[in-house]
């Protein structure tokens, strides 16, 4: 479920990807005489065939992919994010009571009433910390008859998210920044919900009106905008103590100051139909306002009753809102639904909605499109618009129980639909990015090939401003002409080549991708 000052993003030096030269037969021949067959061939193949040694032992294997380049997490729900034990200590520090019954924070009335206890006890009290952990997240959770792990996930940002104080937000950002940085990963797209009770207010009081033009005049002539700028400061705050913690600037500038961020405007889907408008303007508003909000997306369970009954109206309103704002860009949560969970029926179209009337860049999830209409022309659709699939395995399986054969990621590959693999929630599935990586390698025989490519994929489908490094769309193979005769990732790009980088965030970052594939391989 799902704050910084405008990120400046600079080439890194040094930058570099392996340099490929082919040498006329007998060089080469006479070149793998002398040396071992371990090390025979490019960095490249011999890192391939390292990480297939890896693959025979789970601990090598998570070593393996700990160090791997890993580019973006692009489905990151900010408070979703953080671990437990971080909103336990935060929670201390800000004076909040534990309702015992529920393990849900509470305010002080003054003080912590009947039921209820200090969470400074946690520190003193294994039973209760431990019972904390397991009610934020889904540590040792066990799907008992009336409450599944779908129940138990939504149920744990109630628990803990809300009423610890926002001044935390920059600690929050090092903590995410931090774990990223240490699994050499570069850029994450964080999912947040700026305050917009303003805008929820005069949306109740004007009413919903079926001429969406009219009522986004009535929104803004009632002072929707004002709360734009208290997302900004918002952002400024959080991101000022980020780079705090972090001596970002400085000679002791931490590794997590290297990790860029962008944000999506996270809209609440669950609510009636003119506050859902009213945040999704405000959202699109603030987007095109600020770019360090790079786009939107909706949040809440795809399988809520308002979320069902209004998702085709949802959809219309992104694609209203999409004509007026076109460059804003739009990730969408769809599909995150499976058989039994809804009828039959409501698997029909969520993914195609999304692609077709609302125009989304990238879905989240998309784990039903098997049950969708006509599924095999909408995979087709997909990989020929190149809409990228989030793919988030630990979160689907906790949450529907999908997992294996069962999910559709290799489908989307098969049917050459971009995707990338992303976390969802580490902090409530206790995991990270190196997890993820690690489960789609044992699960679906994946080669080293086949990750470089996700890898890649990630950053091709950043929200970044700026054009690509790649010539043609998900074809990591050519870079842009001007760059064609540089390595991609060489220390020192040259005259045009340096040039493009400098005006593109996105090819900066691609850069940078392929300078860390280089070293990483190098190692082999």
């Amino acid at each position: 479920m799902a704050r910084t000052t405008r990120l400046r993003v600079s080439l890194i030096a040094p930058i570099g990807a392996a340099l490929f030269f082919v040498l006329p037969v007998h060089v080469r021949s006479q070149t793998a005489a002398k040396e071992p067959v371990a090390t025979a061939g490019t960095a490249e193949q011999r890192a391939a065939r390292a990480y297939e040694t890896a693959r025979a032992n789970p601990l090598d294997l998570e070593a393996f992919l700990r160090r791997m380049p890993k580019g973006a997490d692009l489905h990151y729900h900010f408070p979703g994010g953080i671990y437990a034990e971080t909103w336990i200590r935060d929670a201390a520090e800000d004076g909040l009571c534990v309702d015992l019954a529920s393990h849900t924070l509470v305010k002080p009335q003054p003080v912590c009433g009947a039921g209820q206890a200090p969470a400074a006890q946690a520190f003193t009290d294994q039973t209760l910390y431990d019972a904390l952990i397991n009610a934020f997240s889904m540590r040792s959770f066990v799907p008992t008859p009336g409450f599944s792990g779908h129940d138990q996930f939504f149920s744990t940002f109630a628990r803990f998210y809300g009423l610890v104080s926002q001044s935390h937000a920059g600690e929050w950002l090092d903590e995410v920044a931090s774990r990223a940085a240490a699994q050499n990963e570069q850029y994450i797209e964080l999912m947040d919900t700026p305050d917009f009770g303003h805008a929820a207010q005069i949306a109740y009081e004007i009413g919903w009106q079926d001429d969406l033009g009219q009522l986004r005049d009535a929104l803004l002539a009632r002072g929707l905008r004002d709360e734009i700028a208290v997302a900004r400061a918002a952002l400024d705050e959080s991101a000022a103590s980020r780079r705090d913690i972090e001596h970002c600037g400085t000679p002791q500038e931490m590794p997590g100051c290297k990790i860029a961020f962008r944000y999506l405007y996270q809209i609440l889907r669950g609510f009636p139909k003119e506050q859902v408008f009213a945040q999704t303007l405000l959202g699109f508003e603030t987007a095109s306002a600020d770019p360090r909000f790079a786009g939107i997306n909706y949040v809440m369970p795809e399988d809520g009753t308002i979320s069902m009954s209004d998702y085709t109206l949802q959809m219309k309103i992104v694609g209203f809102l999409h004509g007026l704002y076109p460059k804003v860009h739009i990730s969408l949560h769809a599909g995150e639904l499976a058989p039994g969970l809804v009828p039959p029926e409501g698997l029909c179209c969520h993914i195609r909605l999304a692609v077709e009337e609302a125009h989304a860049e990238r879905i989240g999830h998309g784990v039903d499109v098997m049950h969708e209409d006509r599924p095999y022309d909408l995979l087709k659709e997909m990989a020929a618009k190149h809409v990228m699939v989030e793919i988030n395995l630990s979160s689907n399986d906790g949450i529907l129980g999908v997992t294996g054969k069962d999910h559709p990621f290799p489908i989307y590959r098969r049917f050459h639909v971009p995707v990338a693999l992303s976390t969802d929630d580490e902090g409530v599935s206790r995991i990270n990015m190196t997890h993820e990586y690690v489960r789609a390698a044992e699960t679906y025989a994946l080669n080293y090939a086949d990750l470089k490519q996700m890898v890649r994929t990630g950053l091709e489908h950043d929200f970044l401003p700026g054009a690509s490094l790649w010539r043609e769309p998900d074809a990591f193979t050519r870079s842009a002409t001007v760059c064609a005769r540089e390595a991609a990732g060489a220390a020192k790009p040259l005259g045009a080549c340096a040039a493009f980088l400098m005006s593109s965030e996105k090819a900066q970052q691609q850069w940078e991708l392929e300078r860390r594939f280089r070293d990483f391989e190098a190692a082999f």
